[in-house]
């Protein structure tokens, strides 16, 4: 899963960088997106990215231009913007995941002991 998580981080980066929201939409997406499966990605993520990735397919290309630019293309500014946003929640999502699989782990542990000069001696 770092994996996804790193590639949503690109993709969160280049959001958050200069330009217009649909160039930056554009190459968000066809960066570090586009070549994920939504079976690759955990349950939780699977709707979101499915109806990210619908939105990003959802017009025909013209003149080889692709379908995800063809689709950013005709977005409206709020439009991109939603999208933008969807990316960055679904980057939340997986941390949190990524967080939650941690934290399960450290429970099954077993702890490790004080080290011995941590401790305070019980007579002083």
């Amino acid at each position: 899963m770092t994996n996804h998580v790193d590639r949503f981080y690109a993709a969160v980066s280049v959001l958050a960088g200069d330009g217009h929201i649909k160039q930056r939409l554009t190459d968000a997406y066809t960066g570090y997106i586009a070549g994920l499966h939504g079976s690759d990605l955990p349950a939780a993520v699977q709707d979101g990215f499915s109806d990210l990735r619908r939105r990003m397919h959802s017009v025909a290309p013209l003149n080889g231009e692709g379908p995800i630019r063809a689709s950013v293309r005709k977005m409206s500014g709020q439009d991109a913007a939603e999208c933008s946003l969807v990316i960055l929640a679904l980057y939340t999502e997986l941390l949190r995941q990524g967080t939650k699989n941690r934290r399960g782990a450290n429970r099954e542990e077993v702890a490790d002991p004080v080290p011995p000069f941590l401790v305070k001696s019980a007579s002083a």
